[in-house]
């Protein structure tokens, strides 16, 4: 009798364990075909940690030295930031602001993964408008705390950099004052960090003093922000490298993700198109980072799916696939996935080695030329590594350009 209640005991506690394990959340196919799963295990599974980053960027005219800097910096800022154990994933968006009586008064782009997409529409930002001070700093404020999508968790690091070189307006009766848009910052867990351009008289008090509301930090750039800019003799390589592999990505899902996923194939094209050889290098070192996987990848990629057991490439039907693999036999495109595999792998080890040589290339001219300490991207680097630590993330080593 003690053994059968020992065996039912246990198939009890088994079939409680089905019940309520937590199944693992995959974004890796959105079609009403069921992938294959590996069967989960009995621990719960270890969530990857996570950064959120608000720029709240002046873009008026005398913001024109700092926006191009922060064009080409982008790239490597993400890559800096995902040099944490664990490897985080990042979420980056972007606000845009002017001032009433330009041409806009705020423009934004939403927290993403999707980093090619947010830099496409980066890139066409011009600086342009102002002429006098304070500029739309609240309004700024009040849509990076409120119309982007934060992640709730309190364990995430949530941060805005403010970066501008004028006050806000504190005429406008009918906007919130900063103080308050701060509290609702505090609220929500996100660190407001600001960064003043230039030495414009009144700035800086104004921005010490939201820095100091929203638990964050102050620092003072150049105009221009005066970030790191070195050529390297592996720039075009890496970028030549980038394209290649960006074009062993196959997409797939139904027919909303995959206009979705066509929109972010046409952004890395106006990427390659546009951007100068060495911000290309960057965003391939990036990629090629843990961090950065889901920025070359996106939600719904093919390869590496099928490669991690999360897709059956059997079981998924023509109208989930692009057309050109649509039109295969099912032999061929497990063929083709398994070229692609194999062509990503050889390109992901050159571009390491690359990267490698690239950065140990910048760091000896960086430190020939007495360092980049007060450089945008340096202060940047420091202020997040040091108020990451509190989510756990930890950092070793120095910014990456």
């Amino acid at each position: 009798m003690k053994q059968v209640l020992v065996g039912i005991t246990l198939c009890a506690a088994t079939a409680a364990l089905a019940i309520f394990y937590p199944v693992p959340d995959s974004r890796a196919l959105t079609t009403a075909t069921q992938p294959v799963r590996p069967a989960p295990a009995l621990t719960q599974p270890v969530r990857q940690a996570r950064i959120e980053v608000v720029f709240a960027l002046d873009t008026t005219g005398s913001m024109s030295g700092l926006l191009e800097a922060a064009k080409d910096k982008v790239w490597s800022i993400a890559t800096s930031m995902g040099q944490a154990e664990p490897a985080p994933e990042i979420r980056i968006g972007l606000v845009a602001f002017r001032d009433r009586g330009d041409d806009y008064v705020t423009q934004w782009i939403d927290l993403s993964t999707d980093l090619d997409s947010m830099y496409a529409r980066l890139m066409q930002f011009q600086a342009a408008g102002g002429g006098d001070t304070p500029e739309a700093v609240n309004q700024a404020l009040a849509d990076a705390v409120e119309r982007f999508s934060w992640t709730a968790d309190p364990a995430v690091y949530k941060a805005i950099f403010l970066i501008g070189d004028a006050p806000p307006h504190e005429d406008y009766q009918d906007e919130a004052p900063y103080p308050a848009i701060l509290e609702r910052a505090r609220e929500r867990g996100i660190v407001v960090n600001t960064v003043q351009c230039g030495n414009l008289p009144g700035t800086q008090d104004t921005f010490t003093r939201i820095a100091a509301l929203a638990q964050g930090s102050f620092f003072q750039v150049a105009q221009d922000g005066a970030a790191v800019a070195v050529s390297t003799p592996y720039d075009a390589e890496l970028a030549r490298l980038s394209a290649a592999i960006d074009d062993t990505r196959v997409f797939f899902g139904d027919a909303a993700a995959l206009r979705k996923l066509e929109a972010k194939r046409a952004a890395t094209a106006s990427l390659h198109a546009a951007a100068s050889p060495a911000t290309r290098a960057r965003r391939a070192t990036f990629n090629a980072s843990a961090s950065g996987a889901a920025n070359f990848a996106g939600e719904h990629e093919l390869v590496a799916a099928v490669r991690s057991g999360a897709v059956d490439l059997d079981s998924l039907g023509a109208d989930s696939l692009p057309a050109p693999i649509a039109a295969m036999a099912p032999a061929e495109r497990v063929a083709h996935v398994e070229a692609q595999a194999a062509k990503r792998d050889e390109l992901e080890r050159e571009i390491a080695t690359l990267a490698e040589q690239r950065a140990d290339y910048i760091a000896a001219a960086l430190d020939k030329a007495g360092g980049a300490h007060d450089s945008l991207d340096e202060q940047i680097f420091a202020t997040v590594r040091a108020q990451a630590t509190a989510k756990g993330l930890r950092y070793s080593g120095s910014a990456r350009h």
